[in-house]
């Protein structure tokens, strides 16, 4: 709007009020502002009686006070700066009234000390005050209420309290006491300062939120070692999930902390980051197909924490001790600790042993090498020996009588071994075996049971034993198939049989004789 258009508009509006004002009675005038005569932010309004001193009469006709009022309006006129806005206002306002702030440097001018100093005195006492507050609610908080509750954790009944405390959950968070002084203190106690009243408080409130992120880092750590309390932990980790949640919560507070303190919108910090997603993608690859695998594993229940897998191609045979978002590690049993991708066990094939843990039992799978030159007929001499065998005695006889009805049955000449049906010293050392393993304690009977006879090789024939032992713990399953092999290997002299072996130096020297 033009200067002129304004003058124009305020002038109408300011006529209408002076010839609207009453002419009779006890009624008050608006006295024109000049600057003389302004002492307040308010509208000065003044009795009629002050316009006694116009040159007027007080007793004058209703004329008389029109005419005085348009004089008067007239002279106040001629002062006015008709080129302001109608809506800017013309009344001078009233210096503010000192702040404590102020009134505290005067007092100290007031006592010999200079402008400079004053001002240098008055921050440095303020700063010196916020620093012993905020070190008085920190040992408020970690030396008292956290020496007090940590007392309260021990003596409950509950694990998971103790350990939210071994996460250091309370320690943390004692740490918002302080901040929250300095925030609160700095943002009213240094607000009058143009730079301190507005940089400590973003500080501090950064401060807090970093706090904040390290407590929910605490507590999600310690929601993990709960639930690893329980026995569904075994079968569906969550560890990967954990992490996950771990990265989202700390995006979120690093975008947080940056736009307390920048003063900016979260919009301002998130609108850039799609020119990063290319870069963000290649950064997060491996958690990423970490997510999936972990994902992946968890619902097809591919592997578990405790389970004994086997992977060649990272060289990886041992327990499974750890599964989080990037890496599955297994601790072989060298005691050497292997990282497997955990895409890997997607992508790639492994065994998993888990299916020999719960069945209960542990595979022997040993073969006993028969020199082939020692298997032959049994003789009547043999069988009688091999019926003072508490294993096989009953077999032997039962043995026997099958063999000679058969062969009466058939009139079979008995002169010669080969007729008939005859007795092997390998088939009845196999019936041993049989029968001594279905006799052992350490044997699981209800699972595989084979004692078998294999093609031969050049090394002789294979009887091999294929049964499961009832304990999986290594070192006792080691025991325990050592023992059975010792007893079978002095055992087979007693069938007239040898086990084969290469000729060593021993026997080339009896050839030599």
């Amino acid at each position: 709007m033009s200067p002129i258009a304004c003058a124009v508009i305020r002038l109408i509006s300011l006529a209408l009020m002076a010839i609207s004002a009453p002419a009779t009675g006890p009624a008050q005038s608006i006295v024109p502002l000049r600057p003389d005569n302004i002492t307040t932010t308010a509208p000065v309004v003044v009795p009629m009686a002050r316009l006694a001193a116009a040159p007027m009469a007080t007793t004058a006709p209703a004329d008389s006070t029109e005419a005085a009022m348009r004089g008067t309006f007239k002279e106040w006129l001629a002062s006015q700066d008709l080129t302001q806005a109608p809506g800017q206002s013309s009344i001078v306002e009233q210096p503010a009234a000192p702040t404590r702030i102020e009134t505290i440097k005067d007092w100290l001018i007031a006592r010999s000390l200079s402008n400079t100093l004053a001002g240098l005195v008055i921050w440095t006492a303020a700063i010196v005050g916020i620093i012993v507050l905020s070190c008085l609610a920190d040992v408020l908080a970690r030396g008292l209420l956290l020496a007090v509750l940590t007392r309260l954790i021990r003596r409950s009944q509950t694990t998971w309290d103790d350990i939210l405390l071994e996460k250091k959950v309370f320690y943390r968070l004692a740490h918002i006491a302080p901040a929250l002084v300095i925030y609160y203190a700095a943002k009213y106690g240094l607000a009058e300062v143009p730079l301190a009243g507005t940089f400590v408080p973003r500080v501090a409130g950064a401060y807090m939120v970093v706090v904040g992120l390290l407590v929910v880092d605490s507590i999600l750590s310690a929601a993990l070692t709960i639930y690893r309390t329980f026995e569904v932990s075994l079968h569906k980790p969550i560890k990967g999930y954990i992490q996950m949640a771990k990265i989202a919560v700390y995006f979120i507070g690093s975008v947080s902390v940056l736009c307390i303190l920048f003063g900016k919108h979260p919009g301002f910090f998130l609108g850039g980051l799609g020119a990063f997603t290319a870069v963000l993608m290649l950064i997060f690859k491996d958690s990423i197909l970490g997510l999936v695998a972990g994902i992946q594993l968890s619902r097809t229940d591919m592997v578990r924490r405790g389970d004994w897998i086997e992977m060649p191609k990272y060289g990886a045979d041992g327990d499974v001790i750890d599964i989080s978002l990037n890496t599955v590690k297994v601790q072989n049993w060298d005691k050497t600790i292997t990282t497997i991708p955990a895409y890997a066990l997607i992508t790639d094939s492994f065994k998993n042993w888990r299916g020999m843990s719960e069945s209960g039992g542990r595979r022997i799978k040993r073969a006993l090498y028969i020199d082939t030159n020692s298997i032959k007929f049994c003789t009547d001499q043999m069988l009688d020996r091999f019926e003072k065998f508490d294993f096989i005695n009953h077999y032997i006889q039962q043995k026997r009588k099958e063999v000679a009805d058969y062969n009466t049955r058939r009139n079979l000449d008995d002169s010669q071994l080969v007729n008939g049906r005859r007795l092997t010293n390998i088939g009845t050392f196999r019936a041993y075996v049989e029968a001594y393993l279905h006799n052992h304690p350490k044997i699981h009977q209800n699972l595989t049971f084979l004692i078998r006879q294999l093609a031969p090789t050049e090394h002789g024939l294979p009887l091999e034993i294929y049964v499961f032992s009832n304990d999986q713990v290594w070192a006792h399953y080691e025991a325990i198939q050592s023992d059975i092999f010792d007893h079978l290997l002095a055992v087979v002299p007693q069938f007239e049989l040898r086990i084969f072996q290469s000729p060593t130096g021993a026997d080339r020297a009896n050839l030599a004789r």
